[in-house]
C-alpha cells in the first residue's frame, strides 16, 4: 500500500487526508468483515497522534465505510443492502434470495390499548386492545432494523402467545389465513430514540431511516398491522415501489 504524503499546510485538514487515504484502500484491498490495522500502527504509518487518527476512522465510520469493534479493532462492512419497500415486500425472503442470513429476534411481545397514531392508522377505537410486537432483524448476524409491530388482538387471537420468531406475515398466512398488503410508507431521517442505538449497535448521534407502514388485508381492505421500523441508515438503502 502506498504512503500518503500529508501536506500539512494546505486547506484540507490531517484527518481527512488519512480518511481518503483509506478509503481509496479499502476499495482496492480489503473484504467487508476484515480489519484494518490497528490504531496504533495506523498513527505510526502516518506520522500522526491517536486523536488525529481517531477523526479520520470517525470520517470512515460516518460514511458507512467501517465500524468499530470493542476488542477487535475496526472492521469493514459491506455495500448497503438495495432494500425494496413494496406491497408485498418480505424481509427474510428478500434478503435470504441474496444469499444472506436473515434472523428476528423478538425483543418484547405486549397487550396495549391503542392510542393516537396507533389507533388512527388501524382505525380503532381509542384504548382497544392490540398486540404490541417488538424484534430485532438481524443480517449475518448484524442488527439492521427495529420494528414495532401493532395488530389489532381481535382479528388475531393467541398471536403474543404463539408467534416464535420468523416472518411474521407469512406466520399469519399460515395460522389466520389473512395476507396482508402494505399500502402506505412514510421515511423520515431521524436520532435513533429510547434503546434503538444500543440495539443497532451503532453511535446515538448518527441517524436511522424511520418508516411508518400501514398494511391491510389484501382481500378487504381493512389495515390489519401498522409497523414502526427503524433502519440503519449507513446499511440499507431502500428502493421504493409501488
Amino acid at each position: 500500500m502506498s504512503l500518503l504524503a500529508i501536506n500539512r499546510f494546505g486547506g484540507e485538514a490531517v484527518y481527512s487526508q488519512i480518511a481518503r487515504q483509506l478509503e481509496d484502500e479499502i476499495q482496492r484491498f480489503y473484504q467487508p468483515g476484515s480489519y484494518l490495522p490497528s490504531e496504533a500502527l495506523l498513527a505510526q504509518r502516518f506520522g500522526v497522534n491517536r486523536h488525529t487518527l481517531r477523526r479520520a476512522i470517525e470520517e470512515l465510520m460516518q460514511s458507512g465505510l467501517v465500524e468499530r469493534n470493542h476488542g477487535k479493532g475496526t472492521r469493514v462492512l459491506d455495500a448497503p443492502i438495495d432494500y425494496t419497500l413494496g406491497q408485498n415486500t418480505r424481509f427474510t425472503e428478500l434478503l435470504e434470495a441474496e444469499g444472506m442470513t436473515a434472523v428476528t429476534r423478538i425483543l418484547r411481545k405486549l397487550q396495549i390499548p391503542a392510542r393516537d397514531g396507533v389507533a388512527k392508522r388501524l382505525g380503532l377505537h381509542e384504548n382497544t386492545p392490540v398486540a404490541w410486537l417488538e424484534t430485532l432483524r438481524l443480517v449475518d448476524d448484524r442488527p439492521y432494523c427495529v420494528i414495532s409491530h401493532f395488530l389489532p388482538l381481535q382479528r388475531f387471537p393467541e398471536l403474543l402467545e404463539s408467534y416464535a420468531g420468523g416472518s411474521l406475515h407469512d406466520f399469519i398466512l399460515s395460522n389466520y389465513q389473512i395476507s396482508l398488503r402494505r399500502v402506505e410508507s412514510l421515511v423520515t431521517a431521524t436520532l435513533p430514540l429510547g434503546d434503538d442505538a444500543g440495539l443497532l449497535h451503532m453511535p446515538q448521534h448518527q441517524a436511522v431511516l424511520r418508516v411508518k407502514s400501514v398494511n391491510v388485508d389484501v382481500n378487504t381492505g381493512v389495515p390489519l398491522e401498522y409497523a414502526l421500523t427503524r433502519f440503519r441508515a449507513d446499511r440499507i438503502q431502500l428502493r421504493i415501489c409501488p
